[in-house]
């Protein structure tokens, strides 16, 4: 009785330290908490919230973020924390916060909603106004609380959204303006040379000749586009490819988006240069562009790509890993200022190096050549690191970790515990691909696989995500079941571990009754319907990948009913691969390996596990390998097979004459 009551007091007493508590307490997301004391009286997306707006008849604020957003952040301090912006929502609306990892196919939703509407990309956070039919009559990004940014503040908005609301005609007009849609074309033609022609040229028109990259700025990675640049090369020499592809990858590997003092990837960077990041740090971001530079150090052997790869393996198993699994994000901010952790003070540098006896040249050297300027590159007189020379200093490493336990003595950002299946997925498909650089990431590929499914996937059900220590409860999503998936295959290519196989055997059958319904693919299985669509810019398409994993799980289970699934998909959405590709670079690539066909090669686990090195060197880019007791080595295509040899070697040169 005694522990009852103590219990009791203590969480009246943790209610109390807080001015406010709204109906986010009771939720587990790190996002939703992050407002459960603001004056706003929020409520999580369910049926209460729309019921009650519909019975008060108010209008409905529904505000997407996530818990590494910076600038969600500075709207939550602005605005959510302002009693007066509370004061007019609490009054005339029903706030309802989403967390977007938690719920991307709402996101996604809502986002081509803006796209469609505005002609451009939304972000976060999401500001969306609709009725209490959830009928949207405006939106926007960032909203300032006062007139700032280019646009109105909320103090000026709420209440003309409520003036508006007693205009019929006017809010009518406004609804139909947020009503259209684009609407989705099928494909029309075949894969062929002038195809391929077509998508290096759209890239082209995209790309900084200067910097690398395919924007001017805010400039994101786009790993799925490098990808497919990396795989045009090997499949048809084009040296444009080539050349966008690599510069891109070296320009990021010695800038600012990349954390040079601890590894790993930012998220984007904020000009065209890669020199000053937005500092937070994705499980996606790194596990995706892990992927690519595995595949330009095969195609190089330059130890600069080498060494980002195990890098930022190095800083997601430090910062990233709890209990054998991966956590989703790190915030940009530390101790309240942006980057924080990251940066350093050229003349502070300098007099503490002097005093630890570094020569001053040496001093001088190494600054320079870690871009550490006297007057700054990011925040008054502090410094980003990022290359900036050609010759490598004699005492950079010594910098570099005096530079770390500098940064040791700050706050590390805040980092979001969710455990996001799609997104460790995705790692430990990067951590099997990085065993043909370092075998014992195999070893650690299958450590975090089988965490992931002793949490993730009970008794036939595939989760979404959760809290570390919490029991899943949301079943998986389509980005699920296609990146574990994706991540099986690429298990089973390095392993020839069955099990393996006959997962994504299973969840395949399963991702296909609950996403594909009438010819069109969703995000989710519940009544959102939130359809999938093919963009890649944040981060790779799902619905590209799962349509990857068909036309790959169709050669090696010759389960050739998936190719036509594609084929149907292509025919009736396809159409972005004639009007925008450069948009759709995921799609591209799975196009690419559905016209010009897998080849696979059959032979004993045994034999295939000691033919590995060679046939990691194949350049075509669609070679798979499957265990198949034979005394030879056989290469199939999906339907026939055309070559066999008891030498490895010889069957590449028949496979070799083949692909020519």
């Amino acid at each position: 009785m005694k522990k009852i009551i103590l219990c009791m007091l203590l969480g009246v007493y943790a209610l109390a330290e807080h001015h406010y508590t709204n109906a986010l307490i009771k939720e587990h997301s790190p996002y939703l908490q992050q407002h459960a004391h603001n004056p706003v009286n929020w409520y999580p997306w369910g049926d209460e919230a729309f019921e009650k707006a519909k019975k008060e008849d108010k209008l409905i604020f529904l505000s997407i973020g996530y818990s590494t957003c910076h600038w969600c952040h500075v709207m939550e301090e602005e605005s959510f924390t302002d009693v007066d912006v509370a004061t007019l929502l609490n009054d005339d609306f029903i706030s309802i916060k989403v967390d977007r990892e938690q719920y991307p196919q709402i996101d996604k939703k809502y986002q081509k909603i803006y796209r469609d509407v505005y002609g451009k990309r939304g972000g976060w956070p999401l500001s969306i106004f609709m009725t209490a039919d959830k009928e949207v009559f405006f939106m926007g990004t960032y909203i300032p609380k006062e007139e700032g940014y280019g646009s109105k503040g909320l103090l000026t908005l709420l209440p003309s959204f409520v003036t508006l609301k007693s205009h019929p005609p006017a809010l009518v007009k406004a609804i139909a303006k947020h009503a259209k849609k684009s609407t989705q074309t099928g494909l029309q033609k075949n894969a062929n040379t002038i195809f391929i022609t077509q998508v290096i040229a759209d890239i082209e028109k995209q790309f900084d000749s200067v910097n690398g990259g395919f924007a001017t700025h805010p400039k994101f990675p786009e790993a799925s586009k490098l990808t497919l640049l990396l795989d045009i090369y090997r499949l048809t020499g084009n040296q444009k490819a080539w050349y966008m592809a690599k510069k891109t990858l070296t320009k990021m590997a010695e800038s600012g988006m990349y954390d040079q003092v601890h590894g790993g990837f930012f998220r984007y960077t904020i000009d065209s240069e890669w020199k000053i990041p937005h500092f937070e740090k994705m499980l996606y971001t790194n596990a995706q562009l892990i992927a690519v530079y595995v595949k330009i150090y095969e195609m190089t052997g330059d130890i600069l790509y080498k060494k980002v790869i195990e890098e930022s393996i190095a800083e997601m198993e430090k910062h990233y890993l709890k209990d054998g699994l991966y956590m989703s994000a790190s915030d940009a901010d530390s101790d309240g200022e942006e980057g924080g952790y990251f940066i350093y003070e050229y003349v502070e540098l300098k007099s503490a190096l002097r005093e630890k006896g570094w020569q001053p040249k040496e001093i001088d050297d190494v600054l320079a050549y870690m871009g550490i300027e006297e007057d700054g590159n990011i925040d008054g007189d502090f410094s980003q690191p990022h290359i900036s020379g050609h010759k490598k200093p004699v005492r950079l490493e010594a910098l570099k970790a005096y530079l770390r336990e500098i940064s040791n003595k700050r706050t590390f950002p805040f980092v979001d515990k969710k455990i996001n299946t799609a997104w460790n997925a995705m790692m430990i498909k990067a951590l099997f691909m990085a065993s043909k650089v370092d075998k014992h990431y195999e070893t650690l590929a299958k450590r975090r696989l089988d965490s992931l499914l002793t949490l993730m996937y009970a008794k036939g059900q595939l989760y979404h995500q959760t809290l570390l220590g919490k029991k899943p409860k949301q079943k998986a999503l389509l980005e699920d079941y296609a990146f574990l998936i994706d991540a099986l295959i690429s298990g089973y290519e390095r392993t020839y571990d069955a099990k393996y196989l006959q997962l994504a055997q299973s969840l395949t059958k399963d991702a296909v009754a609950k996403f594909y319904k009438d010819k069109q693919w969703y995000l989710s299985g519940d009544d959102i319907r939130a359809k999938a669509d093919f963009d890649d810019r944040y981060y790779t398409s799902s619905l590209s990948v799962m349509l990857d994993n068909l036309v790959r799980m169709a050669t090696l289970t010759e389960t050739l009913k998936y190719n036509a699934i594609v084929k149907e998909t292509l025919a009736n959405m396809g159409g972005i691969l004639e009007t925008n590709p450069a948009s759709a670079s995921r799609l591209v690539h799975t196009f690419l390996r559905l016209e010009k066909g897998n080849i696979i090669i059959h032979a004993s686990q045994e034999k295939l596990r000691i033919a590995q090195t060679r046939l990691d060197k194949v350049q075509y880019p669609f070679l798979l390998s499957a265990v198949e007791e034979s005394d030879e080595y056989l290469a199939c295509k999906t339907t026939m097979c055309f070559a066999h040899d008891k030498n490895v070697t010889k069957l590449i040169e028949k496979i070799n004459k083949v692909i020519r």
